[in-house]
């Protein structure tokens, strides 16, 4: 079929034609912002899942909903290996600005705040300072959100914020993608951030997404957290959500797909939003007419494995050291196709090697996002379907 009516569109936070199977998170969001907008008090959100379950697409369907309603927002996506510090100011700028705050001695107060904030560095980034400047046009405020320890600056600094965004009827929503990369000292910062604010009442709070082992970075941090943040766990579709994407998009193209297509195609894709695109767009390409069959299919998923072995797998595998991946192929053995949990032990036995002598590259796989410590002494991928894609490539 006509390849440039194809609906469907695989991409890392790329909204799909459907967003299908998220309505429950949607509407428990729509239902903390109407409780913020009547001073109601109200926990931060937290979304975890695998890769691949569509967390930053619901993370960006969410922030268009806080739009809607008139709410500053600000979007970061965290990296290990940068302080928060800027992209909060920078995110929290563009919050401050969607408010339109009328008084602009109000917003001049607070952006003096953002400033401080912004420009207070530690020392080893002090080369920094001369060469990036956050954009704003009022005098840096002093003796506010600029001490120096990130705990306290940030407090005031989304407090103020709130205070602004409490004036006009409104609130501030930050949202940040890849929340477990967040340094230790900035998540001690968000929760207590996030802990005085819900004790204000204050009409700001965080919408955070990341790896299912998120809950045990922020419950590390500090101990409140697990009462802190309310946590979604977002996994594969159903089978009528994961129908639901395929079909709604082809029909508004006036495309259908034969049972046993919807069938062949949830074996294949196993409910995961990103894997619905890929082999639903690879289904439409090889498909000759509508309605699309299952022999469609069964030419299409070769075409779309392949491209899933290049883009989706083997540029994570090829991120890996020769001793993470010796350490990821037996995770495979012993957890299979499926990609099941496994023991650290078990790991060290199937190699001959002694636990400790694994720490490293295990450290490093979870630092570089391929694993994760399902609990305490037990590994599993990050990646749906990546212990089936190392069976299939031994080398």
């Amino acid at each position: 079929m006509d390849p440039v009516r194809n609906p469907y569109a695989p991409g890392a936070g790329q909204r799909p034609p459907e967003l299908a199977g998220r309505d429950d998170e949607l509407s428990a969001f729509d239902v903390v912002l109407e409780r913020i907008a009547r001073g109601r008090p109200e926990r931060s959100l937290v979304l975890t899942g695998l890769r691949g379950v569509g967390k930053t697409v619901l993370l960006n369907q969410l922030r268009s909903a806080a739009i809607g309603r008139g709410w500053g927002t600000g979007k970061i996506e965290a990296r290990p290996d940068q302080s928060l510090r800027r992209p909060v100011s920078s995110a929290l700028h563009m919050a401050l600005r969607e408010l339109r705050h009328p008084d602009q001695e109000s917003m001049d107060a607070v952006l003096g705040t953002l400033k401080a904030f912004a420009q207070r560095l530690a020392p080893s980034d002090a080369k920094l300072r001369d060469r990036w400047q956050p954009g704003i046009d009022v005098p840096a405020t002093t003796g506010r959100a600029d001490s120096g320890d990130m705990e306290i600056d940030l407090v005031e600094l989304l407090s103020d914020a709130a205070g602004l965004a409490a004036d006009v009827g409104r609130g501030v929503a930050l949202f940040i993608d890849e929340m477990q990369d967040v340094q230790a000292p900035d998540v001690s910062a968000i929760c207590a951030a996030c802990h005085e604010l819900s004790q204000q009442g204050a009409p700001l709070i965080v919408v955070g997404a990341g790896l299912p082992h998120l809950p045990a970075v922020l419950s590390a941090s500090k101990s409140y957290s697990e009462r802190l943040f309310r946590y979604l766990r977002i996994d594969r579709l159903d089978r009528p959500a994961a129908d639901r994407a395929l079909l709604a998009p082809a029909e508004r193209e006036e495309v259908t797909f034969e049972p046993a297509a919807l069938d062949a195609l949830y074996a294949a894709a196993d409910g995961y939003p990103y894997f619905v695109q890929a082999y639903g767009k690879v289904t439409w390409d090889v498909a000759a007419a509508s309605p699309i069959t299952a022999d469609d299919v069964a030419m299409a998923a070769p075409v779309a494995e392949a491209e899933l072995a290049v883009g989706f797998f083997g540029s994570r595998y090829d991120r890996a050291t020769p001793a993470e991946r010796e350490y990821m192929h037996a995770m495979a053995e012993l957890g299979g196709p499926a990609g099941a949990p496994v023991a650290t032990s078990e790991v060290a036995a199937t190699l001959g090697r002694k636990p400790a002598s694994l720490s490293p590259a295990r450290d490093s796989l979870i630092k570089k996002g391929l694993v994760y410590s399902a609990e305490r002494g037990q590994i599993a991928f990050t990646v749906p379907h990546f212990g089936r894609y190392l069976l299939r490539h031994p080398d």
